[in-house]
């Protein structure tokens, strides 16, 4: 028997009058339901067993870690018990934590303020120094690695200045700005700037010849250029100058610090050497290392939010 499909009556046949809604619609029976394809019984099936946990996944995002932590804590252990004492053991050193961070916001004069205070002061230095030294290295960057002339020029005196040791310019910011916070800052500013410089620089000189031919063939001007083409394709590696500048200026504030004196985390801890209380570094070590930790981690997650990756055909 061949059947056939219509999309219209024949030449000649009667149209049968439409059937109503009432007669049409036939009683909903277990014979007459629609099959479940394998796929969607599948997923009705994973909507009804609760999700499981992949435990294997996360003991291998687990376990090494804490067993890193671990060894850190044994190894110090065995050198307090070592060296007879002289260095706090991890028992004493929490007690004396405990005790830090009861009240870090402490003031009882100039010179003895809690810990929340000479972290906030230590930062406050870091964002004025790097704030500055982006205005004037990621420019900078854009325009050495632009016109190949700038590049030429410049390129000597970065690698010329770059190596030098970041505190080696706190006696000159010492003798010109005559004050220890405005020294300490272009400390800062000064050891900051490089990465910033070199990073944008290889960016813009890594953008595809093609985007340029097609600016130049459509007579784009330089500002068209440097806000439609140069600064999306750049922006990963700023971004990345800017996260090493960050590095670069959290440690080295602390050494500036010691020897600028004042309020900030490294002056806390030359003075807690002073008044030889050992715990108070011990306990000052680790806020250096978790604040550089957080600023590292906060940085890298806003340089891959602006980091494009090709999409897949």
């Amino acid at each position: 028997m061949v059947s056939a499909v219509f999309h219209g009556p024949l030449d000649g046949a009667s149209v049968p009058p439409p059937v109503s809604a009432a007669r049409s619609k036939a009683p909903t029976t277990e014979a007459n339901k629609p099959m479940q394809t394998s796929a969607e019984a599948q997923k009705s099936t994973q909507k009804q067993l609760p999700s499981r946990v992949d435990w294997r996944e996360l003991a291998l995002t687990v376990v090494p870690p804490v067993l890193g932590l671990g060894l850190l804590v044994g190894l110090w252990a065995l050198v307090s018990i070592s060296t007879g004492a002289s260095i706090p053991g991890p028992v004493e050193t929490w007690g004396q934590a405990v005790q830090v961070f009861a009240d870090p916001f402490y003031r009882n004069g100039p010179n003895d303020q809690g810990v929340g205070w000479n972290v906030l002061m230590s930062l406050q230095r870091v964002a004025v120094g790097f704030g500055l030294a982006a205005l004037v290295g990621i420019p900078a960057g854009f325009a050495i690695g632009r016109f190949t002339f700038l590049g030429r020029m410049f390129n000597p005196l970065i690698s010329l200045l770059r190596p030098v040791s970041p505190l080696a310019w706190l006696p000159i910011g010492l003798l010109v700005f005559k004050g220890a916070n405005p020294a300490a800052i272009w400390t800062i500013f000064i050891c900051s700037i490089w990465p910033m410089i070199i990073n944008t620089a290889v960016g813009v000189q890594r953008v595809p010849q093609d985007f340029m031919n097609v600016a130049r063939v459509l007579n784009l001007s330089e500002w068209k250029i440097l806000t439609k083409i140069l600064f999306p394709a750049v922006l990963p590696y700023m971004l990345t100058g800017v996260r090493l500048a960050v590095g670069t200026a959290w440690l080295v504030i602390v050494a500036a610090e010691m020897l600028t004196g004042g309020v900030g985390i490294g002056f806390w801890v030359w003075d807690e050497w002073n008044n030889l209380n050992v715990k108070n570094i011990i306990i000052a070590i680790f806020v250096i290392g978790i604040v550089g930790l957080v600023l590292e981690f906060a940085l890298i997650k806003l340089a891959s939010a602006f980091t494009f990756d090709e999409v897949k055909s």
